[in-house]
C-alpha cells in the first residue's frame, strides 16, 4: 500500500513538472545553449529528487565515471537511466531514437540540446551525418552516450547488440566505457519499488578492436549486474 502511495505522488508531481520545464526551454531557447543547459540539468535533478524521497530508491555508482573523449555504453533497462544521464555526466551527448524527436516541444529542444538522432534504417548517408553530428559535440569537450541495446530490455534478459553500434564505435575511433545499471526490477514497472539502483562502471575499452571483440566485450560488460 505504502508503495503504490509513494507512486500516487510520484507520477503527477514529476510529469506535471517536466510538461513545464518542456516549455520552459523552449522559452530560453533564443537565450543560447547555457540556460537550456541548466534547465535540462534541473529536469534531471528533479526526477532524482522525486526517484529518492517519493519512489525510496537510492542510487549508487560503483567505479569511476570516464572524462575525455569517450563514448559511453550503458544498458538500458528503463527509462531511469535515459533521465538520469544529466545527472551521471556533466552536460552530457545521447544518441536518441529519431521518433523521440517528434514529441511536441520536447524533440525541438532535445535537438537544440544537442542529442544526435539515430535513423536505425536510414542508410550511408545518415550514419555518416549522424557521425558528423557526434564528432562537432566530441570537439565540443562533451561525453558521448550510446544505448549499444537500442531498446530497453528486460532485467535479466542478455539482448544482442544493435548493429550499429560497432559501425559507431569504428567511424568514430573512440575507446569505450561500459556502464551497467539494474533499473529495471524497481522502476522499468508502473508502480514502482523502493531500493537500490546501481550503475558499474566497466574498465576503458580501446579504440580500433575487431568488430566481434569490441560487442563480446561490451556485452559482457553491460550485463554485470544481471543475475
Amino acid at each position: 500500500m505504502l508503495a503504490v502511495l509513494r507512486n500516487l505522488v510520484f507520477y503527477p508531481l514529476f510529469y506535471g513538472v517536466s510538461a513545464l520545464l518542456v516549455i520552459v526551454s523552449l522559452v530560453v531557447l533564443p537565450f543560447g545553449i547555457g540556460p537550456l543547459r541548466r534547465v535540462v540539468a534541473a529536469w534531471s535533478a528533479w526526477h532524482r529528487w522525486c526517484v529518492r524521497r517519493l519512489l525510496g530508491i537510492e542510487i549508487r555508482v560503483e567505479g569511476e565515471l570516464p572524462r575525455g573523449e569517450v563514448l559511453i555504453a550503458v544498458k538500458h533497462e528503463s527509462f531511469f537511466e535515459a533521465i538520469d544521464i544529466p545527472s551521471l555526466l556533466p552536460f552530457p551527448t545521447v544518441f536518441a531514437k529519431r521518433e523521440l524527436f517528434a514529441i511536441p516541444g520536447w524533440g525541438y529542444s532535445a535537438k537544440r540540446y544537442g542529442l544526435v538522432p539515430v535513423a536505425r534504417d536510414a542508410g550511408a548517408k545518415a550514419l555518416r551525418e549522424m557521425i558528423a553530428l557526434a564528432r562537432v559535440r566530441v570537439g565540443e569537450g562533451r561525453p558521448l552516450v550510446i544505448f549499444p541495446e537500442g531498446t530497453r530490455v528486460p532485467h535479466g534478459s542478455r539482448a544482442p547488440l544493435q548493429s550499429g553500434f560497432a559501425g559507431t564505435y569504428k567511424l568514430l575511433k573512440l575507446p569505450v566505457v561500459p556502464v551497467a545499471v539494474d533499473s529495471g526490477p524497481l522502476y522499468h514497472r508502473r508502480i514502482k519499488r523502493p531500493g537500490t539502483i546501481t550503475y558499474r562502471v566497466g574498465e576503458t575499452i580501446p579504440a580500433g578492436l575487431p568488430r566481434e571483440e569490441i560487442e563480446a566485450r561490451v556485452h559482457a560488460a553491460i550485463n554485470s549486474l544481471n543475475p
